[in-house]
């Protein structure tokens, strides 16, 4: 079952078209990575779905109900982490999960056990300080709370790791695949390694359109880099790999790195160190990443 879709909507700020019939699908219980550069569209579009924007076209359902701009009845299945979650300072985050209990009507005794549900979750359990004492990381992982508390069918993380140490970003990520047991998340970020390390599905939104969407992994496996690092013996023999080889992208005493190479390029590139009796410690053809995949498709 798809919680959410997009049908090619469209939006535009005056003469600018942000959006250009963006149309993609989310399954249930499945990390769906929406990439693109900052200015791509993504919050953009993260706004139409939240009723907060109105577009100019097209259609997107949430649980099978339509999104209406200025109207928030789809929202009661969304939980939403911004960039930089806010809270009540002077609260320990026991105390501000039961204050979201409270304001949303949820009975006592439910929201200490959803309370402590996720504060162990999240890894905040034991914390008794007030959150004004807490880091950006800590301060993220108590908003995935808050924004799991009510058991949303959709969760929308927008740039949740963008302004975090890499300790920090494994934990959210962590956090985020546990969560998938009970929702679904849309991860909008511009960090494809996260991406990579969590997502099943994927979209890339360039200048406003979907250039390339899909199950991560097929997309992964159907390209192929020609990117190809070879480590060998001795200096001599990188120098004269290298002066057979010119357009080299990195090159040191005993490696050589090449991007791009046709499956020609690299067969010769074998032929030439056997017959040279060239016999390398590694020869590697290097598996693409999203960003070569993006640079691919964005024709960069």
């Amino acid at each position: 079952m798809d919680i959410l879709q997009f049908s090619q909507v469209q939006k535009s700020f005056g003469s600018r078209q942000v959006l250009k019939d963006i149309t993609f699908s989310v399954p249930e219980h499945s990390i769906f990575g929406f990439i693109g550069p900052n200015g791509a569209g993504k919050t953009t579009s993260m706004k139409i779905l939240l009723g907060l924007l109105k577009p100019d076209a097209g259609k997107i359902t949430v649980c099978g109900k339509t999104v209406t701009f200025g109207q928030n009845e789809t929202n009661q299945y969304i939980g939403y982490l911004p960039d930089v979650p806010e809270f009540y300072d002077f609260m320990t985050p026991r105390e501000y999960l039961m204050f979201c209990g409270e304001i949303t009507g949820m009975p006592v005794k439910e929201a200490k056990e959803r309370a402590e549900e996720l504060l162990i979750m999240v890894g905040l359990d034991q914390e008794k300080r007030r959150i004004k004492g807490f880091s950006r990381g800590m301060k993220q992982r108590l908003g995935i709370a808050q924004a799991l508390f009510n058991r949303p069918r959709l969760l929308i993380c927008d740039e949740p790791t963008s302004a975090l140490d890499p300790i920090g970003r494994k934990e959210i990520l962590d956090i985020l695949v546990q969560a998938k047991k009970e929702t679904t998340v849309i991860f909008s970020t511009h960090i494809l390694s996260d991406v990579e390390r969590i997502c099943d599905k994927i979209a890339f939104l360039h200048q406003g359109e979907i250039v390339l969407q899909g199950d991560l992994a097929e997309i992964l496996s159907a390209k192929t880099s020609g990117n190809v690092e070879i480590e060998f013996q001795k200096k001599e023999e990188t120098k004269r790999f290298t002066e057979a080889f010119p357009g080299w992208k990195e090159n040191t005493a005993f490696k050589v790195y090449y991007e791009r190479k046709s499956e020609e390029e690299r067969v010769a590139m074998l032929e030439f160190m056997a017959k040279e009796k060239i016999y390398p410690v590694r020869f590697e053809q290097l598996e693409p990443d999203l960003e070569d995949v993006f640079m691919e498709v964005a024709g960069k």
